[in-house]
């Protein structure tokens, strides 16, 4: 049998349409409104609209292991059932992955059914939020997250990670027994996380960098928290921060402004932080706050110099204390080379047991 240039070409052409369908499958857009469609559309679409959905009790929603470059866009509303359980309600991983938010959606994590003003120190096992681990070369953008169970979202092993215009919002914990290391962004081992635009009301630390490098934190609003966080640093497998920029920020109605906190007898190291831009108000504890004695929940008052601190710039670093809290504590061992330039910090008490000032920085 002869082949003409036609017939191979017709043969060609049809062999591309058999192998059309899968391609286009793996192209897919979909929407998820059903839970149990969720491996279907995992391995399926590279476009993933989640629209009305409820995440069943004690599961997660499971998006981790994404194909390089697929999209996954928040389209309504997300609920997750009650259950004691460690979490986490939501888990997205991948390479070159875009998470956006439409308009009006929302991730409630119905926290209330697990408030008990212990969080994670005790009573009920409570879930933690969104990880994003081992997000590389990715952004999260837009989407709105209301009462978390405990800990918000934990950022680990992450490369080049962006969250932008992100709010979280457990106003509804400011009770009795209520919510409690609601952390909004917690950061391990990680480099180049950019956190842009975050409008948060929580009850613990607006941001904790407990270990990673090239990290910023800007045009932040934080309110009803514990501040603006490096740590506490020490005790965990990575205790290195490196390159921190936190910058035109506003910490309302909070027991810290500017934090930073290394454990108590514990190694690792904190270098090269910039503060800037940083307007507190009403702030109940601490405006800023830098010690090397911590220990959850009880601090030693002894110093330890085996995480040190060096590098750290504060500037234009201006507002309010209340008159039951302290200006400005300074507690280290080892601590140097830091610049402080506008510091204005007013309202409060002066304190009596600063130590290991260094040169450059006052208290």
């Amino acid at each position: 049998m002869r082949f003409t240039l036609a017939s191979i070409a017709a043969i060609l052409q049809f062999t591309a349409v058999l192998a059309a369908p899968a391609d286009l499958q793996k192209r897919a857009s979909c929407t998820l409104t059903s839970f149990s469609n969720l491996d279907t559309v995992k391995s399926s679409c590279t476009t993933i609209t989640i629209g009305n959905l409820a995440v069943p009790a004690g599961k997660t929603l499971d998006l981790t292991d994404l194909d390089s470059g697929t999209k996954v866009i928040f389209d309504g509303t997300v609920t997750f059932g009650y259950k004691e359980w460690e979490g986490p309600l939501v888990s997205i991983s991948g390479t070159k992955i875009t998470v956006t938010g439409s308009s009006g959606n929302l991730l409630n994590g119905g926290g209330a059914s697990w408030w008990d003003g212990k969080g994670s120190n005790g009573g009920k096992t409570k879930p933690k939020f969104f990880y994003a681990h081992k997000m590389i070369s990715s952004t999260i953008t837009g989407i709105n997250i209301k009462n978390t169970p405990v800990q918000c979202f934990s950022i680990n092993n992450s490369e080049n990670l962006t969250i932008d215009s992100v709010s979280i919002d457990n106003t509804d914990g400011d009770v009795t027994d209520g919510g409690h290391n609601t952390d909004a962004f917690d950061v391990g081992s990680s480099t180049g996380i950019i956190i842009n635009k975050a409008t948060v009301y929580n009850q613990d630390d607006c941001l904790a960098i407990n270990s990673g490098e090239d990290i910023t934190f800007s045009n932040g609003y934080c309110s009803g928290g514990h501040g603006v966080s490096i740590g506490s640093v020490g005790g965990r497998s990575d205790n290195v921060v490196k390159g921190v920029t936190v910058s035109d920020t506003t910490i309302i109605d909070s027991e810290n402004g500017v934090r930073i906190k290394t454990v108590y007898d514990a190694t690792g190291s904190v270098s090269d932080v910039t503060y800037s831009g940083i307007t507190l108000k009403n702030i109940t504890k601490y405006g800023i706050v830098i010690e090397q004695d911590y220990e959850n929940g009880s601090p030693t008052g002894t110093p330890t110099s085996g995480v040190p601190i060096s590098g750290l710039t504060l500037k234009n670093v201006k507002g309010s204390v209340t008159s039951s809290g302290t200006d400005i504590y300074v507690l280290c061992a080892s601590c140097s080379d830091f610049t402080w330039s506008g510091v204005s910090v007013t309202g409060g008490k002066t304190s009596t047991k600063c130590e290991g000032v260094p040169s450059g920085a006052s208290c």
